[in-house]
């Protein structure tokens, strides 16, 4: 498993800017959508399903633009 370490250094003693940063750079990362997916065991089917309905919704998405 490869950790990439999500780096945010605090300047002038603001700390509340730093969090604020790593909060952003954590959610681009991509662990909370993996740790939310990994939570449950998911069928094969059931995680092809869930993968169809999110590309129609992707689809619907991009077509209203």
């Amino acid at each position: 498993m490869v950790m990439n370490s999500n780096k945010v250094y605090v300047k002038d003693g603001n700390i509340d800017n730093a969090l604020r940063k790593f909060k952003v750079k954590f959610a681009k990362s991509g662990v909370p959508s993996e740790l939310k997916k990994r939570k449950h065991y998911e069928k094969p089917g059931v995680k092809k399903r869930n993968a169809k309905k999110e590309m129609i919704k992707n689809a619907r998405k991009h077509r209203r633009d």
